[in-house]
């Protein structure tokens, strides 16, 4: 992949020099030159040969249609049609549309530590299909808005933990949980990282629990990268892991049946945002939905159920209707002081 990462860098510094009017007809050396010295700093020859300069023209027209054709007059290379560019991509009005809303879209992660790396690349992407200060996208901002993606702290050790999933190396951090208050060392393999809520999450594997856990970034500290090699458990993967689960939580074990009883006005939310991709509706009986759904019941589904308050109603099992019960009565007798 880095060579061809730097073969489409070398095609925009050489498609920056052809187009440039204050020093026109560019020679192959020159063109070696400035490519040799915007990706490793030097004007030796000892990264970028002439015959590499030679592929790249001869890509640049085969690829990208570029006119370029040499002056023997001049002794150096030009664009036949100086409006030419190899950035110029024909677009149309609702593509550009769909572009400029991309844009706005990923303009909102500016702020985010872990995003503003990106900055930059947002930065050219915004220049190049000309949202930054036009109408459009003054317009968009008018009538779309995105929910803060703001921080709650963590986001500093995403680098060095995804650098740890991409060499399967072990990790060490201090881990303080909500319930015990007491922060705990850690020694664990890392496995995948993951976003819930605009808080980002580690699923890691502990050897000496012999589990797979999730911490909170936000209840880290003192994160270090070890040389150690990580234990990827066999069995594991990724894309299959929260597949049964409702927020964060998941675990090994068998979905439970859920059956769920709304009235008309939450039946309408609930289908139109569902808990989980296994919902579906059984059927209704006059004023009464009901849904079924198959997920390992969480404390994150127990609390979007009572977001509902006495709209939805648990039929089943008597375990999740019990579990409701009780905060219900607590969140009764608190009001009742």
């Amino acid at each position: 992949m880095p060579h061809i990462k730097n073969a489409l860098i070398r095609y925009r510094i050489i498609d920056r020099m052809l187009r440039n009017k204050y020093k026109s007809y560019p020679s192959k050396e020159e063109l070696r030159t400035a490519c040799e010295e915007a990706l490793f700093g030097s004007e030796d020859g000892a990264h970028i040969c002439a015959s590499t300069i030679e592929k790249d023209l001869f890509n640049m027209k085969m690829e990208h249609d570029a006119p370029i054709r040499y002056s023997k007059k001049n002794g150096g290379y030009f664009y036949e049609d100086p409006e030419f560019s190899i950035n110029d991509v024909p677009l149309s009005e609702d593509e550009l549309a769909s572009i400029r809303f991309a844009v706005s879209t990923l303009q909102q992660f500016r702020e985010v530590p872990f995003f503003q790396q990106f900055g930059s690349a947002i930065d050219k992407i915004v220049d190049r299909v000309a949202v930054g200060d036009t109408d459009e996208s003054q317009e968009i901002s008018k009538y779309i808005q995105f929910e803060a993606a703001f921080s709650t702290g963590g986001n500093d050790f995403l680098p060095v933990l995804l650098e740890a999933i991409r060499s399967k190396k072990r990790v060490w951090f201090l881990y303080t949980s909500f319930q015990q208050q007491v922060s705990k060392p850690r020694n664990v393999s890392p496995l995948f990282l993951k976003e819930y809520r605009n808080r980002w999450y580690l699923i890691c594997y502990d050897r000496q629990k012999q589990d797979i856990l999730t911490f909170a970034l936000d209840r880290m500290s003192e994160l270090q990268l070890l040389e150690e090699p990580a234990e990827i458990p066999s069995d594991f993967n990724a894309a299959l892991y929260f597949q049964n689960a409702v927020g964060i939580t998941a675990y090994k074990g068998k979905p439970e049946r859920i059956i769920l009883k709304a009235d008309p006005v939450a039946a309408r939310y609930i289908s139109s945002q569902a808990f989980h991709s296994s919902q579906k509706l059984l059927k209704v009986d006059g004023d009464a939905h009901y849904f079924e759904l198959s997920i390992l019941l969480s404390e994150e589904f127990i609390r979007n159920l009572l977001g509902y308050a006495g709209e939805v109603e648990v039929v089943e099992p008597l375990a999740l209707r019990n579990i409701i019960k009780e905060r219900a009565t607590a969140l009764l007798k608190r009001y009742q002081k």
